[in-house]
């Protein structure tokens, strides 16, 4: 069974995701997204702090990907697969209470999940090139 963590990753990943698409206020977006996930979670605590830190370090992280991803301009990456980056790369940062080999693990497991079939391995690939490099 999924932890409420992971679902909040999910619900994150699917916010940026839709909020790329359609713009509007991202927390709107999370606590509409989060209805699809009705009696599951009970706290949406966790997603949104991961929302608003992956937009609030949007810039910085849109910097790592292109560094350690150059073949791969930042905007012609598939959208769930920046998306998950996102999230991946801002627990590897910036939360205190997630190692990073945690947030490698989620990433890839949201690659498997909603990614295409090369969407694990690059997604293993751009984030353990960081994690080498911190």
């Amino acid at each position: 069974m999924p932890s409420s963590r992971h679902e909040g990753r999910e619900i994150t990943m699917q916010t940026l995701f839709a909020y790329e698409f359609h713009g509007g206020e991202p927390e709107a977006i999370l606590k509409y997204v989060a209805g699809e996930f009705e009696g599951k979670i009970s706290d949406l605590s966790f997603a949104l702090e991961l929302l608003k830190g992956v937009l609030k370090h949007r810039e910085e992280i849109h910097g790592l990907i292109k560094k350690y991803a150059p073949e791969w301009p930042v905007d012609k990456i598939a959208p769930i697969d920046r998306a998950i980056l996102e999230i991946g790369i801002f627990e590897m940062l910036h939360s205190r209470d997630v190692p990073a080999v945690v947030a490698i693990d989620e990433a890839i497991e949201l690659a498997k999940t909603f990614g295409s079939d090369a969407s694990q391995k690059f997604v293993n690939g751009v984030l353990n090139a960081i994690f080498k490099a911190k």
